[in-house]
C-alpha cells in the first residue's frame, strides 16, 4: 500500500496521492430518501381529504379558464414567433464541433503507450500507472507508486505481463523511471506536449488504471494551469488542475490534450474525508517531469 503524502488544501480539505490505496467505505446515506428508496407499501404522502361530489360548476369554470388561457397563450406564441421569422439562426455548437472525435483520436493515440504497474514486496504492495517515453522501454511514473520496493510487473493494453526494473526515482518531484526487461517493441512511446500551452477550459483526458481497471480513460477540462500545491517531498510547486476523474491507481498515468500529447503526470486528488474523487485532480507539468526523467536516465 502506498504511503500517504501530505498535500495542502487551502480550504481545509486533504489531498491524497492517486496511487492505489485503501480507504474505509463511507457510511450509510444521511440525505433524505426519495420515493424509490422506500419499501413497498410505505405511505409517502398523506391521503387526500374527502371532497364533495358536486363538481359540475367547478369543472365548467375550470374549462372556461383553460380555454381563455389557451387562446391567450396561442396569441402570445404567434407574436413571439413573428419576432424571429426573419432571423437566421446559428448552428448548434454541440452538433458541429469536432471535440468528441478529437478526444476519441487522442485516446487511440495514448492507450498503446500506457501501462499498469504492480509492485509486490515482502510486506507491502502497491499499484499505479505509467507511460512509455522512448523506444528503449523507459517508463515514467510517480515515485510514490514504486517507493515501497519489490518486484515490478508492467501490464500493457495486450494484457501481457512484463517485468521491469527501477532505473531511479526522485521523491522531491515524485517522479520515477522504470525500464522494461524485454518487449519494449510492443509499446508505442507517447509524444510529449507542453503544459505551458494549456488554456483553462481546454479538454483533456486522464489515462490509466484506476482501481486496477487498466486502459481507463476519463475526460474533463483544464481547471487551472498554475495551481500551487505541495507534491512529493518538496514545498509548494505548480500543478495542472483538472476535473477529469482521477482515482486510486491513476497515479503516474498521463494527462493528455486533444491531440494525444502528454501535458502532465496524474499525481494527486483532493478528497473530503477520504471519499474518493470529487472532481479536483492535479498533474505534474510534463516539462518538470520530463526534465527529472532525463536526469534519472543520464545518471543510471
Amino acid at each position: 500500500m502506498t504511503a500517504m503524502l501530505g498535500y495542502d488544501d487551502p480550504g481545509g480539505g486533504r489531498y491524497a496521492p492517486g496511487g492505489q490505496h485503501y480507504e474505509p467505505w463511507p457510511g450509510p446515506r444521511t440525505y433524505p430518501r426519495h420515493r424509490a428508496d422506500l419499501p413497498p407499501g410505505t405511505v409517502w404522502d398523506a391521503p387526500p381529504p374527502d371532497r364533495s361530489r358536486r363538481r359540475g360548476p367547478r369543472l365548467l369554470l375550470a374549462g372556461l379558464l383553460i380555454a381563455v388561457f389557451s387562446a391567450a397563450s396561442g396569441g402570445a406564441a404567434g407574436w413571439y414567433a413573428s419576432l424571429w421569422a426573419n432571423v437566421t439562426t446559428t448552428p448548434r455548437l454541440a452538433s458541429d464541433t469536432a471535440v468528441p472525435e478529437a478526444l476519441v483520436g487522442a485516446a487511440e493515440e495514448a492507450l498503446p503507450g500506457v501501462v499498469s504497474i504492480e509492485v509486490v514486496g515482502d510486506e507491502e504492495a502497491s499499484s499505479g500507472s505509467g507511460f512509455v517515453i522512448d523506444d528503449r522501454g523507459h517508463i515514467m511514473t510517480n515515485n510514490h507508486v514504486v517507493a515501497s520496493g519489490g518486484r515490478i510487473t508492467v501490464i500493457g493494453q495486450d494484457g501481457e505481463e512484463r517485468t521491469a526494473r527501477l532505473v531511479g526515482r526522485v521523491a522531491r518531484t515524485d517522479i520515477a523511471v522504470l525500464r522494461l526487461s524485454e518487449g519494449a517493441e510492443g509499446f508505442r512511446p507517447l509524444t510529449l506536449g507542453r503544459s505551458t500551452d494549456l488554456k483553462v477550459g481546454e479538454p483533456v483526458l486522464a489515462v490509466g488504471s484506476p482501481l486496477g481497471l487498466s486502459g481507463s480513460v476519463t475526460a474533463g477540462i483544464v481547471s487551472a494551469v498554475d495551481r500551487q500545491v505541495r507534491m512529493g517531498n518538496a514545498g509548494r510547486q505548480s500543478a495542472v488542475q483538472t476535473d477529469a476523474s482521477i482515482n486510486p491507481g491513476n497515479s503516474g498515468g498521463p494527462l493528455v490534450n486533444a491531440r494525444g500529447q502528454v501535458v502532465g503526470v496524474n499525481t494527486a486528488i483532493a478528497t473530503i474525508d477520504g471519499n474518493g474523487n470529487i472532481g479536483i485532480g492535479f498533474a505534474i507539468p510534463i516539462e518538470r517531469a520530463a526534465q527529472t526523467a532525463q536526469e534519472i536516465i543520464a545518471a543510471a
